[in-house]
């Protein structure tokens, strides 16, 4: 029996408030260490914590987002533990009261959404930096007390290539709802993986661990693929897997573990006495409400309802939101050319020439590409040849007929010159129509492709094959 992975994820979003969650120093990345601290932040004794009012806009504006219930009341919770990056020795988190509960993002159920504050960060000196003398970890407190939101999935998820792709669809929703930055490389989008096994067709789950902090969509899919080896390799050998927390090293590939799994009593939540609860009204929804955007899974439902788009080609289109609006913007001037047509010039052939480029940016205009699927309609230039028009549009822009009237990549589609060019590929090409005249249909490759190198693609490749099939009897 095969295995089957059983995935769940704990993202942090580090959300771009211009001030810390629980007192007033500036966020910032890059600068020098130790220059946005503050008696609150270092957990100095006598300080006191206030609750940012926009971290909690937008943690309300993300469960929206979700399609989460809003807590009316949450509180925070100091959630104890000792490291060196933790001034205060706890962080200031939610447990049993979150901001938002349930919710869905795709075909992933959501657990929970709730606030937190960050932890400071560890840089470790190593042999080529040393500080007097000596390998060291030194701390910069900058990061710490930055607005973080934590969202939990269930553990819906089958598959680390599936995991990657819900990521990314995550990362673009919590960019457009314009939450947060959502680096990965900054720190700012960060992914712990809740990984188990079980024998495909079985309810029960396995014993999980956990991949903590991978920074790249790429080491995520990876880290997973690993994991899931190995606890099938412990398995099938007839060994325990052991619920601990894991640290995946993407240069070398492999496992390490870093400490047993912890449970939520030996953190020793309790309330925290110096914050008030968060008391959610529907005024403050109903104004989060109105800021939301159309969000990058309800486009691609429309893309594949209202326009008939296949699944990849929606998903393609709304998770960058400007090739969707680039899309949009191509359909009106399209005079009813399928929208799966557009889609596939839009997503597939432009986007491929231009990379991630905003195609508005380009020097293709809408306008342009809308006449060029066009005359590929009405047949007044193959697909072949419109390709090699799109190459000039993305090089030089300017008007698809014109290039075509230019360059000669005008369709040709019957009459004596076409005819021509197939009895001299038939001619170029004696074994190839032997084997066809013999019933090997497959054989009328190298004819076809003669007479499209000949035309420069400019021929019909239907009236083609038929011409071919007509010229050798069959």
């Amino acid at each position: 029996m095969s295995w089957e992975p059983v995935i769940g994820l704990e993202i942090h979003v580090q959300l771009k408030t211009q001030t810390k969650m629980f007192c007033s120093c500036e966020l910032s990345f890059g600068d020098p260490p130790n220059t946005h601290t503050c008696p609150v932040c270092l957990g100095l004794p006598g300080s006191l914590p206030v609750a940012n009012e926009a971290a909690i806009r937008f943690g309300l504006k993300i469960g929206l987002g979700l399609g989460c219930e809003l807590a009316p009341r949450s509180i925070f919770h100091r959630k104890n533990y000792f490291y060196p990056d933790l001034p205060k020795g706890y962080q200031i988190s939610q447990y049993d009261e979150p901001l938002c509960r349930g919710g869905r993002l795709g075909d992933v159920r959501i657990h929970r959404v709730h606030l937190e504050d960050d932890a400071a960060k560890l840089v470790h000196v190593g042999a080529s930096g040393r500080i007097h003398g000596a390998d060291s970890s030194v701390v910069d407190f900058n990061r710490g007390g930055t607005p973080l939101v934590e969202i939990v999935t269930e553990p819906d998820i089958r598959s680390a290539e599936r995991a990657r792709e819900w990521l990314i669809l995550l990362r673009e929703t919590m960019r457009q709802l314009e939450v947060s930055d959502v680096n990965m490389e900054e720190g700012s989008l960060r992914c712990d993986a809740n990984v188990s096994v079980r024998r495909a067709g079985e309810s029960e789950l396995g014993t999980k661990t956990e991949l903590k902090n991978m920074n790249s969509f790429r080491f995520v899919e990876r880290g997973i693929k690993a994991e899931v080896a190995r606890q099938v390799a412990l398995l099938e050998a007839g060994q325990p897997v052991v619920q601990e927390t894991l640290h995946f090293d993407p240069q070398s590939g492999s496992l390490t573990s870093l400490r047993s799994k912890e449970e939520a009593h030996d953190y020793r939540y309790f309330p925290e006495p110096d914050l008030v609860p968060v008391a959610v009204t529907p005024e403050m929804v109903e104004a989060v409400r109105a800021e939301l955007p159309e969000l990058p899974a309800e486009r691609a439902a429309r893309y594949e309802t209202e326009l008939a788009l296949s699944a990849d080609s929606a998903r393609a289109l709304a998770f960058r939101p400007e090739l969707g609006r680039y899309f949009e913007a191509v359909l009106e001037r399209a005079d009813g050319a399928p929208a799966q047509t557009v889609a596939n010039w839009v997503a597939g052939e432009l986007a491929t020439r231009l990379g991630d480029a905003d195609p508005a940016q380009s020097k293709v205009a809408p306008d342009a590409l809308a006449r060029l699927v066009a005359m590929v309609g009405e047949k007044a230039v193959t697909a072949g040849a419109a390709r090699q028009v799109l190459d000039r549009l993305v090089a030089d822009g300017g008007d698809p007929a014109a290039i075509v009237e230019a360059e000669g990549l005008g369709a040709v589609g019957g009459g004596d010159e076409l005819a021509g060019a197939v009895r001299a590929a038939i001619e170029a090409n004696p074994d190839a129509a032997e084997k066809v005249r013999g019933g090997k249909a497959q054989a009328i490759g190298p004819i076809i492709g003669h007479v499209m190198r000949e035309t420069r693609g400019a021929a019909d490749a239907g009236e083609v094959t038929r011409l071919v099939r007509e010229q050798l009897g069959v």
